[in-house]
C-alpha cells in the first residue's frame, strides 16, 4: 500500500463531498464512542460505586494517554501507507472496545476497555486531516476541516441522546453494545468506497498573501511529496514558536471544553434534577445546535479573513473565547432550564470555533508530506492536556468541593475552570504575531 500515483485523476467535486461526508460520519462515531461515557456517568457511578475522580480517570486519562501517544507513530505510518486502511482499521478497533465497555464488571475492567477505545481512535483523526488537505484546495480547507469537525457536535449529541435513551430503556451496558456494533458496520463501507488521493495534489507555488510590513520573509513554499523521517518532521515543526502557541492554546481551551462537555449531563442531573431521558434530549440539542453553528462559523470567518492575513486564523478563536467566558458563567449560574438552554448554546458554539482555523494553521507548519505527523504532534499536546487533564480536573475539583457544597460541588468546579479560556485566548493572540513567519504554502 503505497502513495497514490502522480497520474491519479483529480477527484470530482461530488466525490470529494462524498469522502468528506464519510469522514464526518467516521468522526461522528469517534466522538459518539468517546463521549457516551458522559451521559452514562451517573448510572455507571451508581451501579459500580465510583467517585467523580474515578469517572474522570476513566473518561480522560484512560482514553487520552494511549490515544495521544499512539497517534504520533500511527500518523507517521499514515504519511507512508494507505490512510484509508488505517482509518477503517482504527474504526473497527475502537468500536469493538466500545462494545467491551458494556461487559465491564468494575472500575479497572472499564478503565482498560476505555484504554482500548483510545488505542483505536488514535488512528482516526490525524490521517483524516491529511486526507481532507489532499482532497480540498487551500482556499477551502478551513471550511472543509470545520465541516469534518461537525463530527464532534453530531457525535456528542448522538452519544448523549441514544446512549441516554438506550440506558433508560434497558441499561448502560446495552447502550455501549449498540453504538459499538453500529461502528463496526461502517468500517467496510469506508474502506471499499474511499480512495487515497495523491499527496500534495492541490499544491502549486502560490503568491504569498500580504501580511503587511511585519512580513519580512515570504511564507515558504513546500513541494515535498515523499514522507520525511520523523526526526526531520520534528526538526521542522518543533522549533517554530507558532506550533507551541497553537498547541498549548488549543489544549487550554480543551481543558474546559472537553471537561465541561463530559460533566454537563451530570451537572444537569444534580443541579436541575433532570431524569436520564430529560438530560439526554436537553444536552444533545445543545451540543448539536451550538456546536455545528460554532464550528462552521469559525471556519467560514477564518477562510474569509485568512486569505488577507494569516494572523486571522488564531485571532478568530481568541475573540470567541473572550466572548464565551461571561456567557459561560451565566449559563452555569441560572436556575431556569429555558434560560440555561439558550445560554449554553452560545459558549458551546464559541468553544468549538477554534477547530477550523487552528487545524488549518497547523496543516501549514510543514510540507504536505508531513501533514499526518504534524497533526498528531499537535493532537498529542492538545489531548493529553485537554482530555486527560480536563475530565480529571473537574471530577477531582468536584470531589474536593463536595464536603462544602454537596450536590452543587460540580457547579463550583465548573466555575473554577473558566480561567483556561483566558489562557487560550492570550496564547492565540501571541500566535497571531508569529504565524505569518512560520507558515508554509503547502
Amino acid at each position: 500500500m503505497t502513495h497514490a500515483s502522480a497520474s491519479q485523476p483529480e477527484p470530482t467535486r461530488g466525490y470529494r463531498l462524498y469522502v468528506l461526508l464519510l469522514l464526518v460520519l467516521v468522526y461522528t462515531f469517534n466522538f459518539l464512542d468517546r463521549q457516551i461515557l458522559g451521559i452514562l456517568a451517573e448510572p455507571i457511578k451508581e451501579d459500580l460505586g465510583l467517585s467523580d475522580r474515578q469517572l474522570g480517570l476513566m473518561g480522560g486519562v484512560a482514553f487520552a494517554v494511549v490515544y495521544s501517544t499512539l497517534a504520533v507513530p500511527i500518523a507517521w505510518l499514515a504519511d507512508r501507507r494507505s490512510r484509508t486502511w488505517i482509518i477503517a482499521g482504527a474504526l473497527t478497533v475502537w468500536s469493538g472496545f466500545t462494545m467491551l465497555c458494556g461487559a465491564a464488571g468494575g472500575f479497572w475492567q472499564l478503565f482498560l476497555a476505555r484504554m482500548g477505545v483510545g488505542v483505536g481512535e488514535a488512528g482516526g483523526v490525524a490521517p483524516s486531516y491529511s486526507l481532507i488537505a489532499d482532497y480540498f484546495p487551500a482556499r477551502q480547507r478551513a471550511r472543509a476541516l470545520a465541516a469534518y469537525s461537525f463530527g464532534i457536535p453530531i457525535g456528542t449529541a448522538a452519544g448523549t441522546l441514544f446512549g441516554g435513551l438506550l440506558a433508560a430503556q434497558v441499561d448502560w451496558r446495552f447502550a455501549f453494545l449498540v453504538v459499538g456494533a453500529a461502528g463496526l458496520l461502517l468500517a467496510p463501507l469506508f474502506k471499499l468506497t474511499v480512495r487515497d488521493p495523491r499527496r500534495g495534489g492541490w499544491e502549486t507555488p502560490a503568491q504569498p498573501v500580504d501580511d503587511g510590513p511585519a512580513n519580512a520573509m515570504a511564507p515558504a513554499i513546500a513541494t515535498e511529496t515523499v514522507a520525511p523521517a520523523f526526526g526531520r518532521v520534528a526538526g521542522t515543526v518543533l522549533p517554530k514558536i507558532s506550533f507551541w502557541l497553537l498547541a498549548l492554546g488549543a489544549a487550554s481551551s480543551s481543558v474546559c471544553g472537553y471537561g465541561v462537555a463530559f460533566w454537563l449531563p451530570s451537572f444537569f442531573a444534580r443541579s436541575y434534577d433532570m431524569t436520564l431521558p430529560e438530560r439526554s434530549v436537553f444536552y444533545a440539542a445543545i451540543a448539536l445546535i451550538g456546536g455545528v453553528i460554532g464550528i462552521w462559523g469559525g471556519g467560514a470567518v477564518a477562510d474569509k479573513f485568512g486569505g488577507r492575513s494569516r494572523s486571522a486564523y488564531p485571532l478568530v478563536p481568541a475573540v470567541a473565547f473572550v466572548i464565551a467566558m461571561p456567557i459561560f458563567f451565566l449559563a452555569v449560574n441560572t436556575d431556569s432550564r429555558t434560560a440555561a438552554f439558550l445560554l449554553w448554546l452560545i459558549p458551546t458554539g464559541l468553544n468549538l470555533a477554534w477547530l477550523g482555523p487552528i487545524l488549518t494553521a497547523v496543516q501549514h507548519l510543514g510540507s504536505s508530506a508531513m501533514r499526518s505527523t504534524v497533526s498528531a504532534m499537535f493532537l498529542l499536546i492538545n489531548n493529553l492536556l485537554g482530555i486527560a487533564g480536563g475530565l480529571y480536573y473537574f471530577g477531582w475539583a468536584s470531589d474536593m468541593m463536595a464536603p462544602r457544597f454537596g450536590e452543587e460541588s460540580l457547579r463550583y468546579a465548573i466555575y473554577s475552570g473558566l480561567g483556561f479560556y483566558l489562557v487560550a485566548s492570550l496564547l492565540f493572540v501571541a500566535a497571531s504575531r508569529t504565524l505569518k513567519r512560520d507558515w508554509v504554502e503547502a
